[in-house]
């Protein structure tokens, strides 16, 4: 266990610098695409530059939680703060979903009011962009898939770097058609890509926060398997759910005959258990709890849940 505590805290550690460079070189795109777009007057480049503000935000509360998952449990904080990288990520996703709603709205009225843009300025601040996010992108690869706050900083540099593609794209166009529509339509594209991303990582960030079972874990194939087990009369409370990204917990009541309270069985059955759940399932539960119960102690049934 402490090896696994230590091997946590240094991938903690890792992904909390990784998050820092991130947030520093955004925030710099940020700067650089709020001055482009008010000397090019592009649309695009605002959507863009509003979508590396909510980024900024993003990256800045996912390096918060990053520095507070690091933190040990308290007796007011059993779990310490392992689900503020659930809630980073609930957040981003949320800003990332309102930018996106709004440059698709902002798109469609432009696309019928177009405005003049300087495409020179719009190619130049573009490729400053799309540079900046693939240097992030490269920093946080490797610790995407560590937790949800990693994947959602992750996933908001690469719409930033498809939405900088975007506007390059639009400023050639402008440059060698003069159709203005074209960043209108490049800003509609980057609310595409964003829209999509962020429901999804919405959905499982919502998923977490309701305490539903870990997907890709039956309830009801976990209660067969325990009952199978030669003591176990009958097991009921069963719950599963998950505090954050790869820790999910699981309780439940199982019944078993009187003498296995006398004959030292009961304890042999707990450790048997704990093991079956962390073992046989492809959702490994490490945290576990039950309270075996003596048939002769049984609630009554209207006080049970199955």
């Amino acid at each position: 266990m402490g090896h696994d505590h230590d091997h946590s805290h240094g991938t903690a550690t890792t992904n909390r610098t990784k998050l820092a460079w991130a947030f520093g070189i955004t925030f710099t795109i940020l700067i650089a695409e709020v001055i482009g777009a008010i000397l090019t007057n592009s649309l695009a480049l605002l959507i863009d530059a509003a979508h590396m503000l909510t980024d900024s935000t993003g990256l800045l509360l996912a390096l918060t939680a990053a520095t507070l998952i690091m933190r040990k449990p308290t007796a007011k904080r059993t779990w310490g703060f392992r689900r503020a990288e659930v809630l980073s990520a609930t957040l981003q996703s949320a800003l990332l979903l309102g930018v996106g709603v709004y440059a698709f709205i902002d798109g469609i009225r432009r696309l019928f009011e177009p405005a003049e843009v300087a495409a020179g300025g719009l190619l130049v601040f573009g490729i400053i962009g799309l540079a900046g996010n693939i240097a992030s992108m490269a920093i946080l690869a490797s610790g995407k898939n560590d937790n949800l706050n990693m994947r959602a900083a992750f996933l908001e540099v690469f719409n930033d770097a498809l939405g900088s593609v975007a506007v390059i794209i639009s400023a050639v166009v402008i440059a060698t058609t003069g159709w203005m529509q074209a960043d209108s339509i490049a800003a509609m594209l980057i609310s595409a890509l964003i829209i999509p991303r962020a429901l999804k990582l919405l959905g499982e960030t919502t998923h977490i926060l309701l305490e539903s079972t870990p997907k890709g874990l039956d309830l009801e194939d976990v209660r067969a398997h325990l009952i199978a087990h030669p003591l176990v009369l009958a097991v009921h409370d069963l719950h599963a759910s998950q505090i954050a990204s790869n820790l999910p917990i699981l309780s439940a009541h199982v019944v078993v005959e009187d003498d296995a309270f006398h004959n030292g069985a009961a304890a042999t059955l707990l450790g048997e258990l704990q093991s079956c759940v962390a073992e046989h399932f492809v959702v490994s539960i490490e945290h576990s709890t039950f309270q075996i119960e003596a048939y002769s102690h049984q609630a009554p049934e209207h006080e049970r849940h199955d």
